[in-house]
């Protein structure tokens, strides 16, 4: 069922099936996106980003924050949509009445653009998604102190002795997009967001991939259908690009050869299938 993917410095680990779960941690990261799955494992994600409100990606919440309570674990810091909050905390109590427990979180209801610092210089931010739904990307970006371009050249004595004379000045703040995760959208978010065409991984909702499904129906489920990467796909700069979210109506084994087939070569070198083992989804 667990589903591992390394993507540059990044091990990805859960699983995907369009309607019926979403759950990918980041394991150095300590993160995890959506939790409409549980694995023990994930006990080690102590910060939660929750995309919307539909139980496939939010499902497993109640068997996540218990467990955590189980093991003694600290309340998890959840980031999600502002839009759900009164029905997102309501939910959180109604677990809480069943267990007869306390299922304490460190609840970030976050609108569209919010960045919030995680840790050192990690940051997240916010962009809206397009679904049927209020929903929510996120981005992992670091902001980091990049010397200027009039400094750059400079032998390391030089630098040393301006920045004696200038301090700060000498640099400039600048954001590297790490990861980006927008799931349950439709594609003209790359059109809004063209930061993630840039960021070092980007992971990508892609639930339909024929003409069963062609992408004006896919579309008024708020979905991805491969024909619309096509449209995109040379503006795509991501090191990584991982498509995940895939409907049940495709096999392992046919989504392996559709994307194979569509995408262009350039593309598919740098892309990879959030998908088990085998030929058949796990029961």
């Amino acid at each position: 069922m667990m589903i591992r993917l390394k993507v540059g410095p990044y091990s990805l680990r859960g699983t995907s099936l369009g309607g019926i779960h979403t759950a990918i941690q980041v394991e150095e990261l300590g993160l995890l996106f959506d939790v409409g799955y549980f694995s023990r494992g994930f006990l080690s994600a102590d910060t939660i980003f929750i995309s919307h409100g539909h139980a496939d990606h939010l499902g497993a919440l109640g068997t996540l924050l218990g467990a955590r309570g189980l093991y003694g674990k600290p309340p998890p810091k959840i980031f999600f949509p502002a839009a759900i909050e009164g029905p997102f905390f309501e939910t959180i109590h109604a677990f809480q009445k069943l267990q007869r427990y306390d299922l304490s979180i460190d609840a970030v209801p976050m609108e569209p653009g919010d960045e919030i610092q995680l840790q050192g210089d990690l940051w997240v931010r916010a962009f809206r998604t397009f679904h049927s739904i209020p929903s929510l990307g996120f981005e992992l970006f670091r902001r980091v102190q990049k010397l200027k371009a009039e400094y750059q050249g400079l032998q390391g004595h030089e630098i040393r002795q301006l920045r004696e004379e200038r301090g700060a000045a000498l640099f400039e703040e600048v954001d590297r997009s790490e990861i980006a995760y927008a799931t349950d959208t439709l594609a003209r978010v790359l059109d809004h967001e063209p930061r993630i065409l840039k960021s070092r991984v980007l992971i990508l909702e892609c639930t339909f991939l024929d003409a069963r499904k062609p992408p004006s129906e896919a579309h008024k489920g708020g979905h991805i259908h491969i024909e619309d990467l096509l449209i995109y796909a040379h503006r795509l700069e991501n090191e990584h690009l991982v498509l995940m979210h895939f409907s049940q109506a495709h096999s392992p084994e046919a989504i392996r050869e559709l994307v194979s087939k569509r995408l262009p070569q350039d593309l598919l070198e740098r892309t990879s299938l959030f998908l088990p083992q085998g030929r058949h989804w796990p029961l």
